[in-house]
Order: structure tokens, then C-alpha cells, then sequence
């Protein structure tokens, strides 16, 4: 009796036909449920059809009632001309309005998620009981299978693209209503913002430059701004620095104060005022900061899942990263890296940037500015990446010194911000202020007379 209770896969056919029985009774309440589930939700494979065929009628600005649901469904050969119109008619009558389409929608939902954690369960039992696969790939499935379900991105099966079309719909439509909300993580520095167009959900995006050009202070300006204009949660990773260095970094930037009076203390009475205040407000943001060294994709995934609310993930940076497991070739060990990072970013469905070293090429050529080729150890860098951003500056070259981004460069000068590709839109290059002293850099409109 127990057997037959666990093997029984939950579906309730009277809320599949209250669902659909609500959209045929008032089509525009299509509208309320199309964002919550999908044809794949429903368990009887006849009330899948019958949902695309509203989603298609739908899309062509059809009505939708018995006769054309009929019709459509004939016409895509689900029934034949002389039956199922009992059927659309029972499901007409199912429900006297639809008030409640919504919770008929949920409940829809929820058995779907039930037989789907089943059918993950059995498959990561049948996986553990042929010990033919390791331990820590086998844990990595569940985690993954089991984050997906959670976050409503479960594998499913093929969907058709009028289902697709429907999502695009009404994503256009609320850029008109409201542009805001449905343009990408904004980046903070508006002339970057445009060439981009804000960074993209899942977008993997890789910040390279020679060392001593300001990658790292440039990705932290950018977690900044965007932990204080989306009150989400920014998680950075540095894998070179301690959080403690990170944040003297993220103090003098948002202080305007001298790194260097910062690390030796010498500070005066109206530097602590102005750290005072920077502190104040940078308590107020969701910034996490993890400064474990050698950390893999893996290990990092599994952190950043039990983040709630996560909005931008940093990591500083690539080539200090580890694999899973070992490679000898560097740049294959490398290349795993950065695809496992994009997969990263998809699941998670935030944009996550990266810091990269570059190769020594720019140094042997008279025009210094970095290129794709010079990304270190792999071109899968480049081919995982949606977006490649290279900051260069002039100033860098001429210095004897050859560095900068923590005292040297005591005055501003203009950076680069190279856009090398971009997955979504063009190429450009934007010029930003550069202020070493204060590892800050700032749009050159925005600019002002730095405090004394």
C-alpha cells in the first residue's frame, strides 16, 4: 500500500481543468498565469495541447472560446473533426469564473515541482547506486538539479516558440511601462552603460588589464554602485587580497581619501569626517566579501546559492582560480574555468565579473592597447565571455615607475574602458577619470576639484 502511495505521481486533474476552464472563460486572465507556468506544468498530455492551443490563439490576437479552440486544435490535429468538442465544453463548465485563476495555476505548479523533484530523486539514486561516476560530480548534479527546481529554471523539454514569443511579449511591454526595471545591472558609469545597455542576467563579464592599470579597483566601483542602486546583494571574491585590503580599497574611493594616508594612519581630523561618512553609508550596502584562497567554481557556487536577493557576483581574479579536478595543460585547466563560470552566471541569473590577467604582448608593441588575443592562457576565455571589457591608460606607460593604482599616480588621468566584445550590441571605447590616489575612477562629466 505504501509502494503504491510513493509511486503515484501528484497531479490534480480538477485544478488543470479549472485553469484552463478560467482562461476560456475570460482569455485576458491568460496574462495573470503565463509567467508562472508552462505547457510542461500540466501532467495530462491532452491538457498540454490544449493550453498551446490558447497560447496560439492567443499570440494571434484570436478569441478564445469553444468553437475557435476547437477548430485550432483540429487544425494541429489533436482531435478529430467529430470529437473532443464534450470534452472543451466539460472544461467550460468546470469553473463559474475566473476569480481564482491564479491559485488554480499554483496548485498546477506545485504538482509539477513535486514529480519533477521525484524524477531528479530517482535519477540521483540510480546514479549513486552504479558508483560509476565520482562522488563530488554526482553531489554537484543534485545541487544543481535541486538549485534549478528551486529557482523555477528546471531542464524541461523543448518549448515552442510561440510559448517563447508570449515571455518576449510581455517583457516588451514593460520596457515601455517601465524602462527601468527591465534594462540590464546598470554598472554605475553611465557612458559604459550605454554602450552595454546595463550588464545582462547571466552575463559572465571579463574586466582584463596589465597588472597596476586598476581592474580591481575598476570591478570594486562597480560593486559599489551597484550594491547602493539595487539594495541587492553584491558577493565578491578576492582571491589576492584580504577583505581587509579590499575594503581600505572601497574606503578611499567612496571617502575621496589618500590610500596611502589610509595605510599609514596619518590622517587628518576632516579625513576621518569624510571616512566616517563613507563607512556610515557603505554599512548600509549587502556587499560579502570572501577572501579564500585557490577557491574553485564549485566551491564558490555552493556559497552563492544560500545568498538571497544576490544581484552581481566579482571575482579577482581568474588566473588565481583552481579547477575541480587537476589538468596538466594550463590553459585547458583555465578554459574548464571559464565555462564553468558562465555556467555559473546562468544558473544563478546575475551577472558575475571577473578580473583577468594579460599577457605581456601589449609591452612588445608600439600601440600598447590590449586586444583579445592577449587574454592569458586560453582563448576560451574569450569564447565563454558575453562581454570583454580592457581598461588601459597612457599615463601607465609613461610612468618610469610602470605602476600606479595605489599611490603612485597622485593626480587624475583618463582611462580606457575598452568594450572588445560585446555579446548583446557593439564595440566602443569609453574614456573615465582615473584618480590612483584615491583608487577611484569616475565619469569625466561628473568630474570635480578633488579635496585637498
Amino acid at each position: 500500500m505504501a509502494d503504491d502511495i510513493i509511486r503515484k505521481l501528484p497531479f490534480s486533474a480538477i485544478a488543470e481543468q479549472s485553469l484552463l476552464g478560467s482562461i476560456l472563460i475570460d482569455p485576458s486572465s491568460i496574462n495573470l498565469v503565463a509567467d508562472m507556468i508552462s505547457s510542461e506544468d500540466f501532467y495530462l498530455e491532452e491538457h498540454k495541447q490544449i493550453y498551446l492551443a490558447m497560447h496560439a490563439l492567443f499570440l494571434t490576437n484570436s478569441q478564445i472560446d469553444v468553437v475557435t479552440l476547437i477548430d485550432e486544435l483540429v487544425r494541429k490535429g489533436i482531435y478529430s473533426k467529430s470529437g473532443g468538442e464534450d470534452y472543451i465544453k466539460v472544461i467550460a463548465q468546470t469553473v463559474p469564473n475566473a476569480l481564482n485563476v491564479k491559485d488554480y495555476a499554483k496548485i498546477v505548479k506545485d504538482k509539477s515541482i513535486l514529480r519533477q523533484l521525484i524524477k531528479m530523486t530517482d535519477e540521483i539514486s540510480d546514479l549513486a547506486y552504479s558508483e560509476q561516476d565520482e562522488v563530488t560530480n554526482i553531489l554537484e548534479s543534485a545541487q544543481n538539479r535541486l538549485y534549478a527546481i528551486t529557482q523555477g529554471r528546471e531542464s524541461r523539454s523543448f518549448r515552442h516558440i510561440r510559448e517563447v514569443i508570449t515571455d518576449v511579449y510581455a517583457h516588451l511591454k514593460d520596457m515601455v511601462t517601465d524602462p527601468a526595471s527591465t534594462q540590464g545591472t546598470a554598472t554605475g558609469f553611465r557612458s559604459l552603460d550605454r554602450v552595454l545597455a546595463g550588464m545582462g542576467n547571466s552575463d559572465l563579464v571579463l574586466v582584463g588589464a596589465r597588472p597596476g592599470m586598476g581592474k580591481t579597483s575598476f570591478c570594486l566601483n562597480i560593486a559599489t554602485n551597484v550594491a547602493k542602486a539595487t539594495k541587492k546583494k553584491v558577493c565578491i571574491f578576492s582571491l589576492e587580497m584580504s577583505a581587509e585590503q579590499l575594503v581600505n580599497r572601497v574606503i578611499s574611493s567612496e571617502a575621496l581619501v589618500d590610500s596611502y594616508a589610509l595605510r599609514t594612519g596619518e590622517l587628518k581630523p576632516e579625513q576621518w569626517d569624510h571616512i566616517a561618512q563613507a563607512a556610515s553609508s557603505l554599512s548600509g550596502c549587502d556587499i560579502l566579501i570572501d577572501d579564500t584562497s585557490g577557491l574553485t567554481v564549485t566551491q564558490m557556487k555552493a556559497k552563492l546559492r544560500r545568498i538571497d536577493n544576490l544581484g552581481l557576483v566579482v571575482i579577482d581574479y581568474l588566473q588565481l582560480m583552481q579547477s575541480d579536478r587537476r589538468i596538466d595543460n594550463r590553459a585547458q585547466e583555465v578554459g574548464e574555468i571559464s565555462r564553468a563560470m558562465k555556467i555559473m552566471a546562468k544558473e544563478l541569473n546575475v551577472p558575475v565579473i571577473c578580473c583577468a590577467q594579460l599577457s605581456r604582448g601589449p609591452e612588445g608593441r608600439q600601440i600598447k592597447k590590449p586586444m583579445l588575443s592577449d587574454l592569458r592562457d586560453s582563448g576560451a576565455i574569450e569564447q565563454d565571455a558575453d562581454v570583454v571589457i580592457f581598461l588601459y591608460r597612457d599615463e601607465y606607460y609613461k610612468n618610469a615607475e610602470g605602476g600606479d593604482s595605489v599611490g603612485a599616480d597622485t593626480e587624475q588621468n583618463i582611462a580606457e574602458v575598452i568594450v572588445a566584445k560585446n555579446r548583446h550590441g557593439s564595440t566602443d571605447t569609453v574614456k573615465v577619470g582615473w584618480t590612483g590616489r584615491y583608487t577611484k575612477f569616475r565619469e569625466l562629466a561628473l568630474e570635480e576639484k578633488s579635496p585637498q
